[in-house]
């Protein structure tokens, strides 16, 4: 065991938080928790090939043809295939599909939104420095675990 350092218990709790979120959104949704995490890609990005989707989840393409498949069956997002290249196929949200996810997004940004006030502007830029940082490192975390693993 290694000394316990209070700033990782509450980077845990973060964790143990978003990941709980997560769940209950798939839950809601009826889908799988890597599939909201499609779903959020999505709506960030726009649309995206089955072979980026899988790359940005860090998914073998079996397993993001399987997660489209059922985000497709759910009404959540289609597949469109290019008009000069019909090989080509990007997938993209349903917008008349998304209502019930836009309620759950709606009931975060409320929750997320109270907590603003307890932060001055000039705070802003170094927490989301903190989360890209955050995020960048659990990215490469988690790709060369996979590679382990693989």
């Amino acid at each position: 065991m290694t000394d316990k350092h209070p700033e990782e218990d509450v980077f845990r709790e973060f964790l143990i938080a978003v990941m709980l979120h997560i769940e209950a959104i798939a839950d809601r949704l009826g889908v799988h928790h890597v599939d909201v995490a499609a779903l959020i890609l999505l709506e960030m990005r726009g649309p995206l090939s089955v072979g980026a989707i899988s790359e940005e989840l860090g998914l073998p393409s079996a397993s993001a043809t399987r997660l489209i498949d059922r985000l497709e069956k759910a009404g959540y997002v289609r597949r469109v295939r290019g008009e000069r290249d019909r090989r080509m196929v990007t997938v993209e949200l349903v917008e008349g599909g998304m209502a019930e996810y836009h309620a759950t997004r709606i009931l975060s940004e409320r929750h997320l939104g109270e907590i603003r006030g307890d932060y001055t502007p000039d705070q802003v830029p170094l927490m989301l420095g903190i989360l890209t940082g955050v995020a960048r490192a659990y990215r490469s975390a988690t790709k060369e675990l996979r590679e382990q693993s693989g």
